[in-house]
């Protein structure tokens, strides 16, 4: 029998600070863990006014993660020990994996009318934590967006759904990426697969995300979903736009300090060390 998903959890983003100095919103992070696993961190950023952001994130290590920036608005440049250099623009996603190591820096560009977009980081699995790295650039072009209904938009970044994929495909962790909007007064439902986590961050208006109602969700909070097989959106006077995203548990431990996520206390440490010493990069 389907079974709607209730509300388990609610988190309200938080002011902070990281980089070199950049003021975000930390929507989860090291304090939730393993609340939303396979999922570790969400940070929502951005600004009107460019001293806020342009300090950017210097070089700086991560080995263990996926670091999945979805950029709404603004440019940032990044470059990396791989190799790889580029400029993130308007819509587009850049999805790396760390997995042995590597090193990068994320610069933003002084961009009018305001910059916003947001970091997502995903755990590795054991089996993966020392895999090749590899980046992929996803241009907002390739991203499908479609309308099961007029009063539904769907942009698919990774996953599926109604039949339409989205270009972030073959990965580690069994997860799906979605930036959904709801107009006013309307109604729609999405289907989870069983067992996996889910949860929806609003960033523009509000809406309902429990079956009965029972609390408008706003801008800046996190909804966390208890198991089932579809949740269930309701909007009243005001659209709702929020990211949805799923994803696969690992169940594993995590050992976790800064940019490095490893299962055992002792990989975090020979990982620091060989950053220390020079051997951090493998490839």
């Amino acid at each position: 029998m389907s079974t709607v998903r209730n509300i388990s959890k609610i988190l309200i983003a938080k002011p902070t600070f990281e980089g070199a100095g950049v003021k975000l919103k930390r929507v989860f992070g090291y304090h939730e863990k393993p609340l939303l696993d396979p999922f570790l961190l969400l940070d929502n950023f951005g600004s009107d006014n460019p001293d806020d952001y342009i300090a950017g994130f210097p070089w700086h290590p991560h080995r263990g993660i996926e670091t999945v920036t979805y950029m709404l608005a603004g440019e940032v440049e990044h470059s990396d020990s791989l190799g790889n250099k580029g400029i993130i623009y308007s819509g587009d996603v850049q999805w790396m994996t760390a997995g042995n190591g590597i090193i990068h820096q994320e610069m933003p560009k002084r961009f009018e009318g305001g910059m916003r977009g947001f970091q997502l980081w995903v755990n590795l699995p054991a089996s993966h934590k020392m895999m090749e790295p590899r980046y992929r650039d996803v241009k907002s072009e390739t991203i499908p967006e479609f309308s099961p209904n007029r009063d539904v938009k769907i942009k698919i970044i990774a996953g599926q759904m109604n039949g339409v994929k989205g270009p972030v495909r073959d990965l580690v962790v069994d997860a799906e990426y979605f930036d959904i909007a709801v107009m006013p007064n309307s109604e729609f439902e999405v289907n989870v697969k069983s067992g996996y986590k889910a949860f929806a961050f609003v960033f523009e208006g509000s809406g309902y995300f429990d079956p009965e109602e029972k609390g408008l969700i706003r801008e800046n909070h996190l909804v966390v979903f208890d198991n089932g097989d579809r949740i269930k959106i309701n909007t009243k006077n005001e659209s709702v736009r929020f990211l949805f995203i799923t994803g696969k548990p690992l169940n594993e431990s995590i050992a976790w300090r800064g940019p490095i996520v490893m299962n055992t206390d002792e990989e975090l440490a020979i990982a620091f060390q060989e950053y220390r010493n020079g051997t951090f990069i493998k490839t």
